[in-house]
């Protein structure tokens, strides 16, 4: 039979080709002989370079460019810190995740990593294969595999994500909380003036007379929303398309937005704090687990979501590369906290980096949260007031033209009498 590989080669190269063999484990077993370790095996026809069954054919794309769920990564290094803290060797850990593992994506990153490890790889080398592992934690595990401690590098990249998790949990709750309220209003605003107001509309014309301008004004924008309501979504996907196109294409632009958040009334701080949290936390675990500086902040900077926080964290790294201290170098940017800075100072001064960091990270944090509470809190009465404010202008709009309906109806009972 003809099978086609993806294989790698002793200098982690990506090697594709096909090769004769009875069965795809003595296909394997040829691969190994030269050198290669085996990725991706499937059966060709005889004559044919295409799978001999649909079945065959893999639909999941390429595992090494899939992206790995946060939640996951947690699993995956917690599971492998408790095995490794219990004695059980890293191949055997593997091997054992492998097996209970249920997703398909999953199974076979951990079985190619696996198979890496038995060829000589070591595990910071076969997770570079994989995009799904940042590089954040490959660098913690790399440190680990260097001071004999993958078992601590492990629970270290567990707690990055523990925390990464909660921390992303928190803002996603804090910002949904003021995009569900505002999609209310606009559901409010829609049933109201499409579905109620020109029911009273019908009722108005047949008495006649001049209506508000108020009520004018309102059913004019019914008549809008129902007749042109193509055009608004139309409108509001191409804002959508080309802000994201613009804030991709364009750096100044994504650059000015990413200044802009910071200064948006109670949404910048959560933005800025963690951000800074993030960067403080990632650079603790980087630093106490042996990683240099220079390297350290380069990985941290990297993870950093708000791009003008980033750029600030890129000038710092590129004076501390010339011989200022860090906290020399942030003291120049004021979007860093005069407290971070000074803690950053002891922590220089004092040998005692990493804890320093590690004890703005929780305070960051700390006020990361007490900030979207804060947030959340202050959103449920403002929204409270708008959403009352709208329902009333629309329900005094379909009053105010019965009392001229009244007076109608009075007038042409005096005619009548008279």
């Amino acid at each position: 039979m003809k099978y086609k590989y993806v294989a790698m080669n002793a200098r982690n190269q990506k090697k594709e080709g096909a090769i004769e063999a009875e069965s795809q484990a003595e296909a394997t077993s040829i691969l190994r002989e030269k050198g290669l370790v085996v990725q991706d095996l499937i059966e060709l026809g005889s004559n044919s370079d295409e799978p001999t069954s649909i079945w065959q054919m893999d639909f999941g794309g390429d595992i090494h460019n899939k992206k790995i769920k946060p939640k996951k990564l947690l699993m995956v290094f917690s599971q492998l810190g408790m095995m490794m803290k219990a004695g059980i060797n890293l191949s055997l850990s593997m091997q054992i995740m492998i097996d209970s593992e249920k997703d398909v994506s999953m199974k076979k990153i951990l079985r190619e990593i696996n198979e890496n490890l038995y060829s000589g790889f070591t595990l910071s080398q076969s997770m570079r294969n994989f995009a799904g592992f940042p590089p954040i934690y490959i660098s913690i595990v790399e440190a680990g595999e260097a001071n004999g401690r993958l078992d601590d590098a492990f629970e270290q990249c567990s707690l990055i994500c523990k925390k990464d998790i909660a921390l992303s949990g928190k803002l996603r709750s804090a910002f949904m909380y003021p995009i569900f309220l505002l999609v209310l209003v606009i559901a409010v605003v829609i049933i109201l003036t499409v579905f109620v107001l020109p029911t009273f509309a019908g009722v108005y014309d047949a008495f006649g007379g001049e209506l508000p301008a108020l009520t004018k004004a309102m059913m004019g924008f019914s008549w809008f929303l129902q007749t042109f309501w193509w055009l608004i979504i139309i409108v509001v996907v191409g804002l959508v398309f080309g802000f994201k196109t613009l804030k991709k294409s364009n750096a100044e632009f994504a650059m000015g937005f990413a200044k802009f958040q910071l200064k948006i009334p109670l949404i910048g701080p959560i933005i800025r704090q963690s951000s800074l949290a993030r960067f403080s936390r990632l650079m603790s675990t980087l630093t106490d687990s042996g990683i240099p500086i220079h390297k350290a902040m380069a990985l941290a900077r990297d993870a950093v979501p708000n791009l003008f926080v980033r750029e600030r964290v890129n000038d710092v790294l590129n004076d501390v590369q010339i011989g200022i201290t860090i906290h020399e170098a942030m003291a120049k940017h004021p979007v860093f906290d005069p407290i971070l800075v000074s803690m950053i100072r002891v922590g220089e001064e004092s040998g005692m980096l990493g804890e320093s960091l590690f004890k703005m990270a929780e305070l960051f944090e700390n006020q990361t949260n007490e900030s979207t509470q804060r947030l959340t809190d202050m959103m449920t009465p403002i929204m409270t007031v708008v959403i009352g404010g709208i329902v009333a202008l629309l329900v005094i709009s379909m009053i105010l033209p019965m009392f001229g309906m009244y007076s109608l109806v009075g007038d042409a009972s005096n005619s009548k009498k008279k």
